[in-house]
């Protein structure tokens, strides 16, 4: 898969204490009737002097055992706004979709909330052929107006990995702005869902619990922002595998949600509500009828004939 690295890792490399790794194959938990399923993610704690013995693994869960290297594959870092930001010159003239995320477009508003926006950018022709090509993402602030604009490509890429923040720009309710070329790739939006998301909304979930986790045995305080997000991709995890679509509006969460984001949910709530919604998001996954890839043909035919339409 596009978002693990496993074939190419040198033959001496052992995984770090930390990293995060998915299970190739269907695993039973000893000495229990649960099995974590294939596409599960987990986090190494402890590291073996070779690969010729096994790892352990620790899952969202709480629970431990190890595995061995052939059993895992490795998880790329997350995709992030920052970690793919380039500098580059004006997309906005370009922009074939824009659309409102964030808790103005999550049904969690309140009366300070401000306006991220999000958006898809198809820059013309000699760009690409020139000596300076276009930047695969743009940056734009003002005052309480936040906008990330990606080149199409590179958001068709990310799309087909099941980027969380990539789906829900597909999926937004509220779009500002939108062209021919807009509305072909909002048509074509179900190619990028399969069984893939669930790999990688666990690997988001994971690495949020894991900060919530952190920040409370440091100071028996955790940060209300992860656990909110936390809960909110959980409730969408389970409505991807469940319905075939992406939930934005999750303005039915809403008193739950903004409860958590306040504060005003005690850590052991919290952690239990986390795991009772990983445990559906497990039976969703399992029962789902979502494809086991996701479509890159159509995907890219679509690239194609967006390309095309700027020569």
């Amino acid at each position: 898969m596009s978002d693990v690295r496993d074939d190419n890792l040198p033959p001496n490399f052992l995984i770090p204490v930390g990293s995060q790794v998915v299970l190739r194959y269907d695993r039973r938990v000893p000495s229990t009737d649960i099995t974590k399923p294939a596409g599960t993610v987990g986090e190494v704690v402890e590291t073996p002097a070779s690969n010729d013995r096994p790892y352990l693994v620790r899952f969202l869960d709480g629970v431990s055992f190890r595995l061995k290297f052939g059993e895992l594959l490795v998880r790329r870092s997350d995709h992030t706004v920052e970690a793919t930001a380039t500098a580059g010159p004006d997309v906005s003239a370009f922009v074939v979709l824009r659309v409102l995320l964030g808790s103005r477009a999550f049904g969690l508003a309140t009366e300070s909330s401000d306006e991220d926006r999000r958006g898809v950018f198809l820059p013309p022709a000699d760009w690409h052929w020139s000596l300076t090509k276009p930047p695969e993402q743009a940056e734009f602030f003002s005052e309480g107006v936040e906008e990330v604009d990606w080149e199409i490509e590179k958001f068709v890429r990310l799309a087909l990995q099941a980027n969380p923040n990539i789906l829900e720009t597909l999926w937004s309710p509220v779009v500002l702005h939108i062209d021919e070329t807009g509305e072909a790739l909002r048509a074509v939006r179900t190619a990028f869902l399969s069984r893939h998301l669930y790999r990688t909304y666990s690997g988001y979930v994971l690495s949020q619990f894991r900060l919530m986790k952190r920040g409370f045995a440091t100071d028996r305080r955790y940060k209300p922002k992860y656990a909110m997000h936390l809960i909110r991709l959980l409730h969408s995890g389970i409505r991807a595998m469940r319905d075939g679509d992406i939930q934005v509006d999750v303005g039915e969460h809403r008193d739950e949600l903004l409860a958590i984001r306040r504060g005003e949910v005690p850590f052991e709530q919290m952690e239990a509500r986390a795991l009772e919604l990983d445990r559906v998001f497990q039976e969703a996954f399992a029962n789902t009828k979502l494809p086991e890839k996701p479509d890159t043909e159509r995907a890219n035919r679509f690239l194609i004939a967006a390309r095309r339409r700027r020569v």
